[in-house]
């Protein structure tokens, strides 16, 4: 996928007056560059083709499982700019498999949990922006995620787990990154698992919910 179709605006309505299509946009490269090229391009909704399928029988390869981490990186980072992602996930079968992933623009269409629509339902009803994010500060990177209903923060200032979380922002391969710091994340739901391939799930802070305080 090196191309997504593109809008000028959030609402469908809107999108379809003259003007508002940006057609066809390259969404090549790294996801979290990509991501701001669409921004910066005016894009505010995005069409990707296809379907994400995380069932372990579609990732057995390694090339597919580096196509599917990508795309769900660049959702992420979409969701992160605040753009309004139109995209289809089919997951394993299970109730709960879907929820490490409810901070992401909820999709179009769900498929995997036993009730999927009352599955989607929820995920649209509870999502906003900055669910789960991660923020740079001097020395420590800082881990805010509301999943799951309560706020777990996380402040990580060992360099090598820094170094991991870069590592992982645009997938690596599982043995790519040391088994204590994988098994860390993996304890706490921060990566996503695709075949032998591993991706960071918080996204990096890109717009506020709020307006920013004035002192």
């Amino acid at each position: 996928m090196d191309t997504v179709t593109a809008w000028r605006d959030y609402e469908l309505e809107a999108a379809a007056l003259p003007g508002m299509p940006l057609g066809e946009l390259e969404a090549a490269g790294p996801p979290s560059e990509a991501a701001a090229r669409l921004w910066r391009s005016g894009a505010r909704r995005v069409r990707l083709t296809g379907t994400t399928d995380l069932r372990p029988a579609a990732n057995t390869e390694p090339a597919d499982a580096a196509r599917t981490v990508r795309r769900l990186c660049l959702v992420r980072e979409l969701t992160a700019h605040a753009v309004y992602v139109e995209w289809e996930l089919r997951t394993a079968p299970g109730p709960d498999v879907w929820q490490p992933l409810n901070h992401l623009q909820p999709p179009l269409a769900l498929s995997g949990p036993p009730d999927p629509e009352e599955a989607l339902r929820t995920w649209r009803e509870e999502h906003y922006l900055c669910k789960c994010l991660w923020r740079q500060g001097p020395g420590f990177v800082q881990i805010r995620d509301r999943r799951w209903g309560e706020l777990h923060r996380f402040t990580v200032d060992e360099p090598d787990y820094q170094e991991a979380i870069a590592l992982l922002a645009d997938g690596a391969p599982a043995a790519a990154v040391p088994a204590a710091i994988l098994e860390d994340f993996r304890s706490e739901q921060l990566v996503g698992d695709v075949g032998e391939m591993v991706w960071w799930l918080p996204y990096r802070v890109r717009r506020w919910i709020q307006e920013a305080m004035a002192i």
